[in-house]
């Protein structure tokens, strides 16, 4: 993996014709951490990632990576200055093999031998990939797309990885198993992780930092533990 960055998103109004989704949000994620994005639907959590990515263009603010401007690019350029965005849905190719996939993660990097570096890594990060590598990923379980979403998006070498409910629709076990993933991305990998998710009980234990929407403004910003511990924030906001 490349070095971790910071991600910085300054005062960000965002939205869909007359409809602002985001108001004025900011949050910083710093090197090596992950920032869990909390609220109800409608919230803004996902116009937010797609700010990051390029996908929506901010009407005003800025976001930052490491201090360089990525408030304007497309998305092909955000990816390339180092941002992976798993949206929401499990979106694999059900046609194509998991390897096909896994290499469609991959296309814009130049170098052969890189992609094939990334590609091995993938494998022995995810042993039910590489097992299952031949297998249309039609054939998946749910989880299993879901872990092949994110191992496609790191075949980018990302510094930074954006995740949208990454735990959506899945068993209790398995979304157990995707935190597990997820943090050992920070520990082992030293990604710095965005992490919006419904399921705040879970996202907030493995979080560093959590940060809660409500009707596209932030109503709370703290450590992961501190939020967790409020009762009356999570009766609020997070229902739990």
């Amino acid at each position: 993996m490349a070095s971790p960055a910071e991600l910085t998103v300054e005062n960000v109004v965002a939205g869909y014709g007359g409809v602002l989704a985001l108001q004025g949000v900011s949050l910083t994620v710093a090197p090596a951490t992950i920032t869990a994005v909390l609220g109800a639907n409608g919230a803004g959590k996902t116009t937010l990632l797609g700010a990051v990515s390029g996908l929506v263009r901010p009407r005003q603010g800025r976001i930052l990576l490491d201090g360089a401007d990525l408030t304007r690019r497309r998305p092909e350029e955000v990816t390339r200055a180092g941002v992976a965005h798993v949206p929401e849905g499990q979106g694999v190719i059900t046609e194509l093999t998991v390897e096909e996939n896994l290499r469609l993660g991959g296309l814009w990097r130049a170098g052969r031998r890189d992609r094939a570096a990334a590609l091995a890594d993938a494998y022995q990060r995810f042993g039910v990939l590489a097992r299952a590598r031949r297998r249309s990923a039609g054939t998946l379980s749910g989880g299993e797309r879901q872990i092949l979403v994110i191992a496609r998006a790191l075949q980018a070498r990302p510094r930074v990885l954006l995740l949208d409910e990454p735990s959506l629709g899945l068993a209790p076990r398995m979304v157990a198993q995707v935190m597990e993933l997820i943090r050992g991305l920070r520990d082992e990998a030293g990604l710095t992780v965005l992490l919006v998710e419904q399921n705040a009980r879970s996202a907030l234990s493995i979080a560093d930092q959590g940060v809660v929407l409500n009707l596209g403004k932030v109503v709370a910003a703290s450590a992961a533990a501190a939020l967790a511990a409020d009762v009356a924030l999570r009766k609020h906001y997070l229902g739990f």
